[in-house]
């Protein structure tokens, strides 16, 4: 199984009323449920680790969860409130007016023994959830109990809004990132983080110090990798007409843990054995996927069904699939 650990919560997109007037729509989202959601939506086994609340908000969030196949056994429901976010587009990227005190959330704590590691291929982590002290610590307990025997992704998808002491917040992304085997931020992330426009130098130094695989995805520009086996590989974007970029960079994350998985490169080993050709179709095949997201309103990554050009590229020597790998 594939596991998501982290935010789920439900935004709030802008549309238009009947009257013209602006109006918003609820939509379930949450950065580490909708990368759950995607890799469950194109196939493979996976779960959610985190806080749901039981409110109406909550049962919306599990109702979506469970439509696409998330096993929910490891998420934890409780009354605390769900987390809301309100969303509007500035120059194309989507910024989020978070409501997140005392949500489900944010009150999530990892319980100890709960989670059967040896039944585990990967675990992601990232997101809101880590911006506060607890959430960190709680995240981070669960990787350590992982031990070594399972591949640990990161993305931190900041929220400036939500960081209260950046360079304490920077300090523990880096903490998350040097205890990852795969390492996945958007450019604007990476700015926000590290300041720098040229993303090769500090990508290289994480897989020096050990990470096998850091991805930066640039938007329309595409995405950067670095491996610690086959080198810097890059990748274009698909045209596609966009309708919002919401939940695009999740799409892809879903995607590359679900193609590194299907291509049997998702283990710690073989995962640090991957060579250029691999990658390439791995990065092109999660590429594809955060494409068909952006045609769509709101985060709502693909289902198996509508990858299957992208799929038999990712799989060449594999028989075009009926259904799930």
């Amino acid at each position: 199984m594939l596991l998501s650990s982290g935010d789920a919560l439900v935004d709030f997109l802008p549309v238009k009323a009947m009257d013209g007037r602006d109006a918003v729509v609820p939509v379930v989202g949450g950065s580490c449920l909708n990368i759950a959601v995607g890799m469950a939506r194109l196939g493979a086994r996976a779960g959610f680790v985190g806080g749901i609340s039981a409110d109406m908000f909550g049962r919306m969030i599990a109702d979506h969860a469970s439509a696409s196949q998330v096993d929910l056994r490891y998420a934890t429901r409780s009354d605390h409130q769900t987390t809301l976010a309100f969303v509007r587009s500035v120059g194309g990227e989507p910024q989020y007016a978070f409501y997140d005190e005392a949500t489900a959330s944010r009150n999530w704590a990892y319980r100890r023994g709960t989670i059967p590691f040896d039944e585990i291929e990967a675990i992601h982590v990232g997101s809101t959830t880590l911006t506060n002290d607890k959430g960190a610590a709680e995240a981070l307990a669960m990787i350590e109990d992982a031990g070594g025997s399972v591949t640990i992704s990161f993305d931190p998808n900041c929220r400036p809004n939500l960081v209260r002491d950046k360079a304490r917040y920077v300090d523990q992304m880096n903490g998350f990132a040097a205890r990852a085997d795969i390492v996945r931020m958007s450019d604007v992330d990476f700015e926000y983080l590290y300041g720098a426009s040229d993303c090769a130098p500090r990508a290289q130094s994480m897989v020096a110090a050990g990470t096998s695989l850091v991805v930066v995805t640039r938007g329309i520009k595409g995405a950067q990798a670095w491996h610690c086996e086959a080198g810097a590989v890059e990748v274009e974007a698909p045209t596609v007409a966009v309708v919002d970029t919401i939940g695009a960079g999740d799409s892809f994350q879903a995607a590359l843990l679900f193609a590194l998985r299907a291509i049997g490169r998702i283990g710690k080993d073989t995962l640090a054995r991957m060579n250029s050709d691999e990658l390439f179709r791995a990065l092109s095949f999660a590429a594809s996927c955060a494409a068909i997201t952006c045609g769509r309103a709101g985060a709502d990554p693909p289902q198996l069904s509508d990858v299957g050009a992208e799929l038999s590229r990712l799989l060449p020597n594999s028989p075009k699939p009926n259904g799930s790998p």
